[in-house]
């Protein structure tokens, strides 16, 4: 009898022995789990973020790189000018707020300057920068207790109290309203595009402060001056420097010089030459002084033979060249010359 308890007894022992050996060994597998393992039913979901804690887009990381291109300064200068533009009445605004779905709201500026907003009633923003309209509506819905810590984006749909205006040398100049989204073309072609006499160097007034501009004869030649126009710009299209060339010439022209100047023999080529009846020791340029016209005579003979150093013009020049023979009295040179210019065709020339 005591043989057999004896017996299960070892038994008892080796099998608790056995027992611990396996557990032992789990805690070693266990302990050598990578730490980054998880089991999934610790997962817990994560909280939506602070109405005022955007989340973040990817790629806009600062400790990271990003895929996307750097926008150009001139985009950057642009983006920052258009927050400057003040909201005002008939403008269609696009009002949200981040996390709040259900205050999403499109309303238009009253007369008063006001809008009419959901929870908050009316709030007054004729004036505001966009930002600054921001900025109220976030502060009232705040403190009336209906967000907390709010994050309010607006847009602007319709800019009806916005306007821009495009002056000089275009078919209809004036006022064009609700300038958001357009661009420079957009604006000329609108306006009915250039005159003959336009000049390519055009200046927009922003914040009063010039922007100049300078187009391709052709504007689909080079798209880099279309830049973004915006409310309350007023883009100005000067007249471009014509040089004339009148009298006994195969091609009485008057020369539009836009991007250089013209000699006198330049200037005289361009119009098809001096004739064979020519006077060209007559020739003549007449100009406007401060002070008045004044009339030069030119050596156009020597300058042909290159005796004489040719003569530059400036803008508005009138070269004369009088018919060999002709009586045109000195007093009256002027005024043949200038009525004839009034009545040449206009060529554009690229120096």
């Amino acid at each position: 009898m005591e043989s057999v308890i004896g017996s299960f007894i070892r038994r008892g022992c080796f099998f608790a022995l056995a027992i611990a050996m396996v557990a032992l060994t789990g805690n070693r597998a266990a302990a050598q789990q990578p730490q980054g393992a998880v089991d999934a039913s610790q997962n817990s979901p994560q909280p939506f973020p602070d109405a005022a804690q955007p989340a973040k887009e990817p790629g806009n990381d600062p400790g990271k790189g990003s895929d996307d291109k750097a926008n150009p300064s001139s985009q950057a200068k642009e983006s920052s000018d258009a927050s400057l533009v003040k909201l005002g009445p008939g403008d269609l605004i696009d009002m949200s707020v981040f996390n709040v779905p259900e205050l999403t709201t499109k309303a238009r500026v009253s007369n008063s300057g006001d809008v009419y907003l959901p929870l908050i009633d009316y709030v007054h923003i004729a004036g505001l920068t966009q930002e600054e309209a921001q900025t109220v509506i976030e502060k009232r819905l705040d403190e009336g207790g209906f967000v907390r810590n709010p994050h309010v984006t607006i847009f602007v749909d319709e800019a009806s109290s916005q306007s821009v205006t495009i002056i000089g040398e275009v078919g209809k100049p004036g006022i064009y309203p609700d300038p958001i989204n357009r661009k420079l073309y957009d604006i000329i072609s609108e306006a009915g595009g250039f005159t003959l006499s336009a000049s390519r160097k055009i200046v927009i007034i922003r914040n009063d402060k010039p922007m100049h501009i300078d187009l391709p004869r052709n504007l689909g030649d080079d798209l880099g001056g279309n830049v973004e126009v915006l409310p309350g710009d007023t883009i100005t299209v000067p007249r471009a420097p014509i040089i004339y060339v009148v009298g006994d010439v195969g091609r009485p022209s008057g020369l539009l010089v836009d991007n250089g100047a013209l000699t006198v023999l330049q200037a005289l080529a361009l119009a098809g030459g001096a004739n064979h009846t020519a006077k060209l020791s007559g020739a003549r340029i007449i100009r406007k002084t401060p002070t008045g016209m004044t009339e030069t005579t030119v050596q156009l003979k020597k300058m042909l033979e290159a005796k004489t150093a040719d003569v530059p013009l400036q803008a508005d020049d009138i070269l004369f060249i009088p018919v060999s023979g002709g009586r045109v009295l000195a007093a009256r040179t002027m005024e043949v010359a200038m009525s004839a210019a009034t009545a040449v065709t206009i060529y554009s020339v690229h120096p």
